[in-house]
């Protein structure tokens, strides 16, 4: 029985997983059939595993999976398989990386008549996600799921009043740059923070609807500028939807190219180490590998507005 289920999980799994041919399962699965993230606890049915397949093969279209080995035990059998594909399409809110991954994992299965009637999977998440460049706070996720999140919250408070507090917090003003085929692009940030001194870790979030966001994620490197107080077209320049940012900005490289642009109070270039996912936004921590300040003041934001550093009032 064992090769001759080895084969049919072969010969299915060769037809849904790598020729998109996701009926082919309807031979190996029992109609009521059952599959269930073992990390998750996440349960799905056929219907919602050949939509998953779907999702998968759309993100990784040379998707190829190998069933390792089978192990078959009376009416349970285990299914260790291995799966490799190039991510050319976004897939759990992650833009195209066109990174080669592999994954790993195995299924436990329950037979009945020498089908599958309810499956547990484990695999790796954090893999394939490591793969791609991200990590992923909170549980870990499933394929299919609608995001790489991030953290369950409950009690939220009113969206006003989170408004409210945030203009409350006052920050300098930063464009975060890097390059997308040579061209440079660019977006105004004020979510950016120092890390630590030792070693030099920076942090900057940024919203995943930019038009840059799918050029800064599949960087290596990128810029930050603080914006000096004679910059205020600059801020406009890089908060509008404007085709070519830099069509009218000075700007020169890092030394890993990075555009850093001219009479900034201060500039930097730093090597993107970790991606984490969070929600509507990605957190990038990075390491400071080159930076530049000047003379300029900076240009400080609070409320909507800006105010030029020099004439603050000191306590």
């Amino acid at each position: 029985m064992q090769q001759t289920f080895e084969s049919a999980v072969a010969s299915v799994w060769a037809a849904a997983w790598d020729r998109g041919e996701v009926e082919a399962l309807e031979s190996l699965l029992t109609p009521d059939y059952v599959r269930v993230g073992k990390g998750s606890g996440k349960a799905v049915n056929l219907a919602q595993l050949q939509d998953e397949i779907r999702t998968v093969r759309e993100a990784f279209p040379d998707l190829t999976t190998t069933v390792d080995s089978v192990v078959v035990d009376g009416d349970h059998a285990a299914i260790f398989w291995t799966t490799t594909g190039t991510h050319t399409r976004p897939f759990m809110g992650v833009p195209p990386t066109n990174r080669r991954v592999q994954t790993r994992g195995s299924n436990f299965v329950t037979l009945q008549g020498g089908r599958i009637a309810h499956e547990t999977v484990t695999w790796d998440s954090s893999e394939l996600l490591n793969s791609l460049g991200i990590r992923h706070l909170g549980d870990a996720v499933e394929a299919g799921a609608a995001d790489v999140v991030v953290d369950s919250l409950s009690g939220e408070p009113d969206p006003e009043i989170m408004k409210g507090f945030n203009r409350q917090f006052v920050t300098g003003v930063t464009v975060v740059t890097t390059k997308d085929g040579g061209i440079p692009k660019g977006l105004a940030v004020n979510a950016y923070s120092s890390v630590s001194l030792e070693p030099p870790l920076v942090m900057v979030c940024v919203q995943k609807t930019s038009s840059t966001y799918p050029a800064l994620f599949a960087s290596t490197h990128l810029g930050i500028n603080i914006l000096s107080n004679q910059q205020k077209e600059t801020v406009a320049t890089f908060a509008s939807k404007a085709a070519d940012k830099f069509a009218e900005i000075a700007w020169h490289e890092g030394p890993n190219g990075s555009p850093l642009i001219d009479n900034s109070s201060a500039a930097l270039e730093a090597e993107i180490r970790e991606r984490f996912q969070a929600k509507t936004h990605t957190i990038f921590i990075c390491r400071v590998r080159h930076a530049e300040v000047s003379e300029a003041s900076p240009m400080v934001y609070q409320a909507g507005r800006f105010y030029d550093s020099e004439n603050l009032s000191q306590l």
